[in-house]
């Protein structure tokens, strides 16, 4: 059981660690140089707000998994959503540290957000506190989604 609750919870930390790799000399040169709102969250935070919802998906994603008797047709939907999610997640920092496609990440956190909104309702009926445990998921991207709309605004003679 305690393996299966670790592998859950490292799983959405290996795209997080990978995407480092990306961010570790950009915020510092090329994100640094970008306008950002004044309610933009300092750089600091941003790794232990990351850490703490990719944990909290993470067991998320095991109490699903659990509460449909593993990986059965019945979790297709449930963690094939949220596999798709976990996808997309990954999928912003090479677009917007790697390729700063600005317009390209707005649109992708944005079909990330509905994404993950749809793992939530198919995780409702299933274990309410897994989906509970999306909230603040849900509530950090509805900010990234917005604060990367401004820094694509905001930002015209940035994008590649």
């Amino acid at each position: 059981m305690w393996t299966h609750i670790l592998g859950f919870t490292a799983l959405p930390h290996v795209g997080g660690i990978l995407g480092s790799l990306y961010t570790r000399t950009e915020v510092s040169t090329w994100y640094k140089t970008l306008k950002k709102p004044a309610w933009c969250p300092p750089n600091r935070v941003i790794p232990i707000a990351w850490t703490t919802l990719y944990t909290s998906m993470g067991y998320g994603s095991y109490l699903i998994w659990k509460d449909v008797g593993g990986f059965t047709s019945a979790a297709a939907v449930p963690l094939g959503l949220y596999g798709a999610q976990l996808a997309l997640n990954w999928a912003f920092t090479p677009i917007f540290f790697g390729a700063h496609n600005l317009k390209l990440a707005l649109v992708e956190s944005v079909i990330l957000s509905g994404t993950v909104a749809a793992t939530m309702v198919s995780w409702y009926p299933i274990n309410k506190t897994a989906t509970l445990l999306m909230v603040p998921y849900l509530m950090w991207l509805t900010l990234a989604s917005s604060l990367s709309y401004c820094i694509w605004r905001d930002n015209p003679d940035k994008e590649e």
